[in-house]
């Protein structure tokens, strides 16, 4: 079991009351009413929308096994135009850096 901050904050807190001083109707797992119910609903709607995007993906996919993906081709000539552009303009501002002195007085 991994070793949490709040399994840390409830261990302490277990240990410094009283077991009388907890209602009988309090649960242990979080999400059970009180002030983190909002957020572990929006947490499990939000798992439940992924989840079922991802399901019918997958069963797109499975419908129509051609879909038009992108060649290794295409993506290799993208990478190197963007690192072609990145290196030029690269180039510029270090040229631009070196020589702003000397280029002012044009």
């Amino acid at each position: 079991m991994k070793h949490t901050a709040a399994r840390t904050r409830r261990a302490v807190i277990r240990a410094t009351t009283s077991p009388r001083t907890v209602p009988a109707s309090a649960s242990r797992r979080p999400g059970r009413g009180g002030r983190g119910a909002p957020i572990w609903a929006r947490a499990n709607g939000a798992v439940l929308s992924v989840t079922t995007r991802l399901k019918e993906g997958l069963e797109e996919a499975a419908r129509r096994p051609d879909r038009g993906d992108i060649s290794t081709t295409t993506v290799i000539i993208w990478v190197a135009a963007v690192t072609g552009a990145v290196l030029i303009a690269g180039t510029i501002a270090v040229v631009i850096a070196k020589y702003n002195g000397k280029l002012s007085g044009l």
